[in-house]
């Protein structure tokens, strides 16, 4: 007991010793060294800039010709840059060469990373030079973040947009592109529920998304064939509203899904059909061909 004692005043000591280090002055950084600092700040803020302007070099000049055919291959195999990787950066550094020569007024506060460039590759020049003096202002005249770029962007893009000319109930295809929402949904139908100013509303056998035109390819049906479709889509619903469909009906129905006609075939009739009595949701289709 005694040694236990002596051991824990020892800790007390060492601890009460420590806590009086903590407290001593530090050394404030000399001119020199807070020169050091910024500088070796600067150099991690720009390093997506500086290895986008080096690719760029390395693209423009073919210095991957002596090991690589392609510019493509040569990122993956040196960098392990898939090709979108690559061109990203590479946008970034246009971006960042753009801004930092017109944003004279906030020259010192230039992005720090490439997610805070890249939605502006959306944008010409002089529309990046607006949405990132929008962007500081709105984060309190700091660098924002790639959310706040984001949607400066889009509002942007949206004052650009022209009216939409989708009406409700008509048959479009989805079109995934840079929409991880419709990943794997590339192809298949949906239907336009409701029109909203920027967007719209579309519902597949499946889902409901709320989807900007750009995401949308009207089929051009008639009146009668979105009908028809639409009949359809309530008949597939009604399947995956079910909860237990095996493997098998799944993938008639993800087949379907990709309909590239505003009508079923005799065989697809007769799957949609068999599925209908199986699960229990056979309506009177003699509506629909």
């Amino acid at each position: 007991m005694a040694r236990s004692k002596k051991q824990w005043r020892k800790r007390r000591k060492s601890s009460s010793k420590t806590s009086e280090l903590a407290v001593l002055p530090i050394a404030p950084l000399t001119t020199e060294e807070e020169g050091d600092r910024l500088h070796l700040e600067r150099k991690v803020e720009r390093a997506f800039y500086e290895a986008g302007m080096a690719l760029m070099q390395l693209r423009d000049r073919r210095l991957y010709r002596s090991t690589h055919a392609t510019f493509e291959d040569y990122c993956r195999d040196r960098f392990d840059y898939v090709r979108r990787r690559s061109y990203q950066l590479i946008d970034a550094a246009k971006i960042y060469n753009n801004l930092s020569e017109k944003c004279e007024q906030i020259v010192h506060i230039l992005p720090t990373r490439e997610g805070q460039v890249r939605p502006m590759s959306q944008l010409n020049a002089e529309e990046q030079v607006l949405a990132w003096e929008t962007a500081v202002e709105e984060a309190g005249g700091k660098v924002p973040t790639g959310k706040i770029v984001k949607d400066v962007v889009q509002r942007i893009k949206d004052k650009k947009r022209p009216p939409i000319t989708l009406r409700v109930g008509e048959v479009c295809f989805l079109i995934a592109k840079d929409n991880p929402e419709l990943r794997g949904k590339s192809g298949c139908w949906c239907i336009v529920s409701e029109v909203y100013k920027f967007s719209c509303s579309v519902a597949t056998w499946d889902n409901e998304y709320i989807l900007r035109p750009e995401h949308l390819q009207s089929l051009e049906y008639s009146q009668d064939e979105c009908k028809q479709m639409e009949n359809l889509g309530v008949r597939m619903s009604e399947l995956h509203q079910t909860g237990n469909l095996d493997e098998a009906a799944l993938w008639i129905l993800n087949g379907l899904a990709k309909l590239k006609t505003p009508y079923l075939t005799i065989l697809e009739e007769k799957l949609l059909v068999l599925l209908e009595l199986e699960y229990g949701t056979a309506l009177d289709n003699t509506g629909s061909d």
